[in-house]
C-alpha cells in the first residue's frame, strides 16, 4: 500500500504525478505493483507500479523532477512539503528516497502485492 494525499492521488490518476519522495525507512520494491490510497484503511484509489528507486539530497531536486512530482515549480513542492512534513521540515541535505511509478490501469492484469510497511 502507499499512501498519497488526495489532491496528489488526482494527480496520479492524471498522469501529472510519476515520481514521489519519502524520508520513511519503509521500502518499496522495483518491479513491485501496490494500492494507493489516502488513508490507511481507506478503499484502493488505483494501483501503481514502482519502476525505479534511488536516494538524493532533496535539496538536489531537478526542474524536470519537480514536474514528475505534480508541481510547476520548486517553491509549489516546497510548500507542499512544509505542509506534509511540518513548517520547517525542508532540509536541503536530508537524505530521502525517491520512487518512479506509472499508473497501472484499473483493468490491468497486475494486482497489488501485499501491503509492505
Amino acid at each position: 500500500m502507499a499512501l498519497f494525499k488526495r489532491r496528489h492521488i488526482h494527480k496520479i490518476h492524471e498522469r501529472q504525478k510519476t515520481q514521489t519522495r519519502r524520508t520513511h525507512k519503509r521500502t518499496w520494491k522495483v518491479g513491485r505493483t501496490y494500492a494507493i490510497r489516502d488513508r490507511w484503511f481507506g478503499k484502493p484509489q488505483g494501483h501503481i507500479h514502482i519502476t525505479r528507486r534511488f536516494e538524493q539530497k532533496l535539496g538536489e531536486i531537478s526542474p524536470e523532477d519537480v514536474k514528475k512530482e505534480g508541481f510547476n515549480s520548486l517553491e509549489e513542492f516546497h510548500s507542499a512539503w512544509e505542509e506534509i512534513y511540518g513548517p520547517g521540515s525542508w532540509d536541503p541535505e536530508q537524505t530521502v528516497t525517491v520512487y518512479e511509478f506509472e499508473l497501472v490501469s484499473p483493468d490491468s492484469e497486475e494486482r497489488p502485492g501485499p501491503a509492505i510497511f
